[in-house]
């Protein structure tokens, strides 16, 4: 059988193949590619649908998920499967799961499945895509725009109140209509959005995501490791786990990789970065100004 190029056992598909193109021939590279377009619809079909789908033959299929790791395509399909379920669980269906449940007290479970779930997040986030985001965010040249969900619009108000120390240009976008179409309106090519969506995706958040790239925006997602739809149009995706001592979806990795983020923009900024901040800390300091940093 072909040499495969990555464990099938880690991690979800979808960062699978986006890890595995580059060893790919071309044909089989067709074949990752389609799947992440149209993620996970494009894998739950047949052999045959697939490889019209990606213009190869059936046999460049096979191929492919041999390549992944995977005994055949049935194997392949059930591991989709099963993370379209996970993917997809809503609150209410994570109470009573037996995982959630433990002897060693509340204190103990949370240090454990937190302290593991952010190692295995920075471990996992792709070097590119890191370095990718940083790039663009330290480009004084771009204007930042922010949104998020219902929950992570908090991580996109906090990573947008570092952002203005360090750079100018910086906007968080909240969840009104008028400001969303205005927004859209007066994008211009190579502003950047930086969009935070996790499972449970906000369908609104994506289409909004989709009308701004449209434009000719650059976009940076900060999202799960099952991705949201904004993925497909994202030029830097960074997934993070979501496991929790509770039914609810935790925010505790992703805090752990915009915090990554924010010392990687400080790093590359340098010199500008901290004029800039000396210049806002010198005028707190002057009569009339107002506010706190805190």
């Amino acid at each position: 059988m072909t040499d495969t190029v990555q464990d099938a056992s880690d991690g979800p598909i979808s960062t699978l193949i986006r890890g595995s193109l580059d060893a790919l021939s071309s044909g089989e590279r067709k074949v990752g590619r389609a799947i992440i377009a149209n993620y996970p619809i494009a894998g739950l079909g047949t052999v045959a649908e697939l490889a019209q789908r990606a213009s190869v033959s059936p046999p460049t299929v096979v191929r492919f998920v041999n390549r992944l790791g995977f005994s055949g395509f049935p194997a392949f399909q059930k591991r989709l499967v099963r993370e379209v379920q996970e993917r997809l669980g809503s609150p209410l269906e994570q109470y009573g799961r037996p995982d959630l449940r433990s002897d060693d007290g509340e204190l103990e479970r949370a240090s454990r499945i937190f302290s593991a779930n952010i190692a295995s997040t920075i471990a996992e986030l792709p070097t590119s895509e890191f370095e990718r985001a940083v790039v663009l965010l330290s480009d004084p040249r771009r204007r930042i725009r922010l949104i998020g969900g219902r929950f992570s619009h908090l991580l996109a108000d906090y990573l947008s109140a570092h952002l203005i120390l360090l750079r100018p240009d910086v906007q968080t976008i909240g969840a009104d209509e008028i400001t969303q179409l205005a927004t859209v309106t007066d994008t211009r090519r190579g502003d950047v959005l930086v969009v935070f969506d996790y499972r449970r995706y906000d369908q609104d958040v994506v289409r909004f995501a989709r009308r701004v790239a449209e434009r000719g925006a650059d976009l940076v997602l900060f999202t799960d490791r099952w991705l949201s739809p904004v993925a497909d149009v994202a030029g830097a995706v960074l997934p993070a786990g979501v496991d929790a001592p509770s039914p609810f979806d935790s925010l505790v990795p992703a805090m752990a990789v915009v915090e990554t983020v924010i010392a990687g923009v400080t790093e590359r900024l340098g010199e500008d970065g901290r004029q800039r901040l000396e210049a806002m800390e010198a005028l707190r300091g002057t009569p009339g100004s107002t506010g706190s940093t805190g």
